[in-house]
C-alpha cells in the first residue's frame, strides 16, 4: 500500500488542507467525549462488544455536525458524484451535513467540496411506503446520476449494500461508499468486494478502541 492509500485508509488525504487537518483532530475530540459508550452492548449483527459508538450523538449535535459535512467532503473529493445519502436512519444527518457543507461559500476555497457544485441528498428508505408516491427513495430524482453511499459507521456493510443496491434501482450510478468511523469487522472486505471504493475518517485505533 502507497503512503497516499495509507493516509486515505486512515481518513488524510495527501493534500488535505490545514483547516480540515484542524476539523479532524477537533471533531475526533468530540467524538471520544460524546459519542463512545463504555459497557456490554448487543451490535445489529448480533455479537456482543465492550463498547458502543453512537455517532448520531455527533451528527445531530450544533458544533460537530458542519465538521462532519467538511471533513466528509475533503475524504471524497476525489470521487466524481452529485448526490449522497444511505438507509435511514444513520446516512441521513451525514448526508445533510455534507449537502451544507458544499453550498457553504466557503467551501471551495476550504478545499471541501471541489468540483462538488449543487450537491444534492436524498434518504433510502427500509421499505417502499404503501401510500402517497410509494417510493423508496426520497428527494431529488438519482436517476441517470453518480451519487455516494454514506453512513455514520457499519459493522457488517449491510446497511450501506441494501442503501447501493436501492440507489441502482433507481438508475443511479454508484462510486463508493464512506463513513465516519470503521469498525474493522469486515464492512470494508465486502464493499471491496462488491466493487465500491471505501472511504472512513476515523480508525478504532484513531478512536482509542484499537
Amino acid at each position: 500500500m502507497t503512503d497516499h492509500a495509507a493516509a486515505l485508509r486512515a481518513g488524510l488525504r495527501a493534500d488535505l488542507p490545514t483547516d480540515l487537518a484542524a476539523d479532524r483532530a477537533r471533531l475526533l475530540a468530540i467524538v471520544k467525549a460524546k459519542a463512545i459508550v463504555h459497557g456490554r452492548v448487543t451490535l445489529s449483527s448480533g455479537k456482543e462488544a465492550d463498547y458502543y459508538v453512537d455517532l448520531r450523538r455527533i451528527t445531530l449535535e450544533g458544533e460537530a455536525a458542519p465538521l462532519v459535512g467538511r471533513l466528509m467532503l475533503g475524504l471524497v473529493d476525489d470521487l466524481d458524484f452529485d448526490a449522497v445519502g444511505g438507509l435511514t436512519l444513520g446516512a441521513d444527518p451525514v448526508a445533510t451535513a455534507m449537502l451544507h457543507a458544499a453550498a457553504a461559500p466557503s467551501a471551495a476555497a476550504s478545499g471541501a467540496g471541489r468540483r462538488r457544485h449543487g450537491l444534492d441528498a436524498f434518504v433510502v428508505r427500509k421499505a417502499g411506503k404503501a401510500h402517497g408516491l410509494q417510493q423508496r427513495i426520497e428527494g431529488p430524482s438519482i436517476a441517470g446520476r453518480r451519487v455516494l453511499i454514506v453512513e455514520d459507521t457499519s459493522t457488517t456493510g449491510a446497511s450501506p449494500l441494501e442503501a447501493a443496491e436501492a440507489a441502482r434501482e433507481a438508475g443511479a450510478t454508484v462510486v463508493g461508499v464512506a463513513t465516519i468511523a470503521d469498525r474493522a469487522t469486515g464492512a470494508g472486505e465486502k464493499f471491496a468486494a462488491a466493487g465500491l471504493p471505501y472511504r472512513f475518517l476515523y480508525s478504532l485505533t484513531d478512536l482509542g478502541l484499537g
